[in-house]
């Protein structure tokens, strides 16, 4: 294990006692960023940024600061439980792992035998790093079905890269882009997926010039040479547009055009049906700043785009993805210093061998519930989740009987949020591995404990596309918890699947890092490493796709029957689509802006989280709120033909009249019934999420633009949306409401509320 003792270690650590310091890696959010765990009595007293780390520099986001507060909560899930009585009864009892192991193992194999393997859904959340052992046990369990946040955020990245160059294409900040165009995306707060917003900001003040297109006028925006306020949806018609202004100019680059890119005519003619005057008829933003920001980037060298889920999550998610990357690709930055790189990963077994994806045997994959549908998404392995709440509710077009959901949310964070409660409702059985007894997890029938960063040993950021490799160390252990690798390698024991897992979840970890020479425990002494950065690789081999070209014209698209060029759809629920539905609910709803403090549904319990971010808040323009008689700091009820939700307003001019702003995921684990108000304020109560409400290749739910109303709340119509002011709704929110968090707090006591009926005590 790598330390710092006193010699090396910060003057503090002398101070104030602490008897080590190890490095690790985060895992709070997509983050990944290096961690200096400091302890003491074999007890975390607090984490800091570790300064060699490559690729947070020591930086670290107020999440990561208050991992300590996760680890030691009082309400922390510690020991597996099993539910008494019905569902959302919020009584439980302890029972050992092997009991809750055995009893999920006994209903998989069950629930296999007699409706297939299929029947059985497994599911994970973002951001745990568990996707490689999830998949590695569904395929060899032989189900298709793996329920992710896959189908729209990252996986559409993915997805669209693959089929146009090969591999996701990632920001070179190290050589410093002169020019970056953030498209919605807020990275910064989100530090999203390969990317910190630390290299991002040493880049602007480094000189770099930055295009910011976004409805909000983000932190980000606020820094912009050139800010296109876009209206909510139409992003691959703005960038068409820009397309357009590119070829018109002759601004492209001839030569990377010339000898790399398939679909070049085809294009051009796709690009010149977006005039400035058309274009700037359907986005809202002034043909002069188009223009200007196409001329920009175009001209300043290196360019790169720093995309976010923003654009994936509409109908025309993969085509946003496609017609960026042919801004990318026209104007020659691909693979190139200081544009957007496509870094190779170290020799190791990655995400897709160890996730095992060719052992799911044809028969079965060919039952991947909306394969058929959504295809780009299905030669992914990804499901869009109506399709899973369907298989429960009507057992069409065969019936889903299990569900086992991990580092998952589902009820807070799925469109249709009613929906997904009666399907959670309904199935046979659910298993959920988690931190706290979440919202679905008031539904599960048994609870496991799941490890945090801090009580496990992995291989941090395998999965990524920037090519850097660091080691997580296990320093705490916390009750009862185990990370998902193990209890589902565990679990592969008893189901009959051992001969593909293994003894000890190390030698899986070994196994990963064997094509490098290294075992884990070696990899355990190393800061971290990354293969030799090269560029230009295609001049050599091509790019990995069917025409070995950057393929602006999608071969596999055109094979599996979708348009092969991007295309500009209309938003299904929008004043254009629906002037009719426009009359009584008037503005346009983007849902989803990212907090400091929270990982979606994540960190609400955490003192310093949750103090930050009390309440849930919906930004609504000034002339908005006076036209609909609504005050700063008011709450009021949103609601769409959906349904209806309360948040708190707040008043700015940073967004255009005729939008609303929601945050999402919003549950109140300080109130302790079952359900913790997880129908209160969650924006996806609001959000359709049928079938033409999604991408038509990638099954994309629209949950960033839906019509809206708003008005103030009247206090009288409360009980219309549920007991609103329960559990001390209207005062401010304490740290004693949340439970303290801190290293003194008990890390084996049960969560507040369960049932002390217990096979084993306490």
């Amino acid at each position: 294990m790598t330390e710092f003792r006193y010699a090396n270690a910060p003057r503090e650590m002398e101070a104030y006692g602490y008897d080590r310091v190890v490095k690790s890696h985060c895992r709070m959010c997509h983050g990944g960023c290096g961690m200096l765990v400091y302890l003491k009595d074999g007890r975390v007293e607090k984490v800091g940024g570790d300064p060699d780390c490559p690729i947070s520099h020591g930086t670290v986001c107020s999440k990561g600061l208050a991992s300590v507060q996760l680890a030691y909560h009082p309400d922390r899930l510690t020991h597996p439980l099993r539910r008494l009585g019905p569902k959302a009864s919020g009584r439980w009892e302890r029972i050992s792992w092997d009991e809750a192991l055995d009893t999920i193992a006994e209903r998989m194999l069950a629930y296999r035998e007699e409706h297939g393997a299929e029947s059985v859904v497994l599911g994970y959340g973002t951001g745990r790093e568990n996707e490689a052992v999830i998949y590695r046990f569904a395929n060899y369990f032989g189900s298709p079905n793996v329920l992710t946040a896959g189908h729209f955020c990252y996986g559409p990245r993915i997805a669209t890269t693959v089929i146009t160059c090969g591999s996701n294409v990632i920001v070179d900040y190290d050589n410093n882009p002169r020019c970056i165009m953030v498209w919605g995306n807020n990275v910064t707060i989100s530090n999203p997926d390969c990317y910190k917003g630390e290299p991002f900001s040493q880049a602007l003040n480094a000189g770099a010039k930055l295009i910011v297109v976004d409805p909000r006028l983000t932190r980000v925006a606020a820094r912009a040479d050139i800010w296109l306020q876009l209206r909510p949806g139409t992003d691959t018609a703005l960038a068409l547009g820009m397309a357009n202004v590119i070829i018109e100019e002759e601004l492209y680059d001839h030569d990377f055009v010339a000898n790399q890119v398939h679909g070049w005519e085809e294009f051009k003619a796709r690009a010149a049906e977006y005039p400035l005057e058309k274009t700037t008829e359907i986005t809202w933003v002034p043909q002069e700043k188009i223009r200007a920001a196409a001329r920009l980037f175009a001209t300043t060298k290196p360019a790169a785009v720093q995309w976010g889920v923003a654009i994936e999550q509409q109908v025309t998610c993969a085509d946003n993805n496609r017609a960026l990357l042919a801004l990318m690709g026209i104007t020659g930055n691909i693979d190139v210093p200081g544009g957007q790189m496509l870094f190779k990963q170290p020799p190791i077994r990655n995400v897709s061998q160890f996730g095992a994806h060719k052992a799911l045997p044809p028969e079965q994959a060919a039952k991947r519930l909306g394969g058929d549908v959504f295809r780009l998404a299905g030669n992914f392995g990804i499901i869009n989740p109506k399709f899973v709440w369907d298989a429960v509710l009507t057992e069409q077009p065969y019936p889903v009987k299990m569900l086992f959901f991990i580092s998952s949310n589902p009820l807070m964070t799925r469109a249709n949020a009613r929906e997904v409660y009666s399907a959670l409702e309904k199935v046979d059985f659910m298993a959920v591995a988690d931190f706290f007894v979440t919202p679905t997890a008031e539904l599960a029938d048994i609870v496991l404990p799941a490890a945090t960063w801090l009580e496990m040993d992995y291989i941090g950021d395998f999965w990524k596309r920037h090519g850097w490799l660091l080691p997580r160390r296990k320093v705490i252990q916390v009750g009862e918890c185990r990370s998902d690798h193990e209890m589902l390698n565990d679990l592969a024991h008893r189901v009959g699947m051992g001969e593909h897992f293994w003894d000890d979840f190390e030698q899986g970890l070994d196994w990963i890092l064997e094509p490098s020479g290294i075992t884990f425990q070696e990899f355990l002494q190393m800061d971290h490493f990354r293969r030799a950065v090269t560029y230009q690789k295609y001049l050599v081999k091509g790019f990995s796709t069917p025409t070995r070209k950057f393929e602006l014209y999608s071969t596999k698209l055109e094979e599996w029957g979708y348009d092969p060029l991007p295309q500009y759809r209309e938003p299904p629920e929008s004043p254009v689509s629906r002037p009719e539905l426009a009359r009584d609910y008037p503005y346009v709803l983007i849902t989803g802006a990212r907090q400091p403090g929270f990982f979606h549904s994540e960190n609400r319990q955490l003192p310093w989280a949750r103090e930050l971010h009390p309440d849930p808040i919906v930004e609504i323009h000034p002339a908005t709120a006076e036209k609909e008689g609504i005050r700063d700091g008011d709450w009021v009820v949103i609601e769409s033909p959906r349904g209806r939700i309360r948040q708190k307003a707040k008043l700015t001019e940073g967004i255009l009249p005729q939008v609303i702003a929601a945050q999402h995921a919003w549950w109140f684990p300080e109130k302790r019934d079952p359900g913790h108000g997880w129908d209160e304020s969650n924006v996806n109560i609001l959000i359709d999420n049928g079938y033409d409400h999604c991408d038509p290749a990638m099954g994309a739910t629209s949950i960033r633009t839906l019509l809206c109303k708003v008005s103030p709340e009247d206090l009288r119509d409360r009980s219309a949306a549920g007991d609103w002011t329960a559990a001390g709704w209207d005062r401010p929110v304490t740290s004693s409401d949340l439970g303290r968090g801190d290293a003194s707090a008990r890390a084996g006591a049960p969560p507040a509320g369960v049932h002390s009926d217990s096979k084993e005590g306490e």
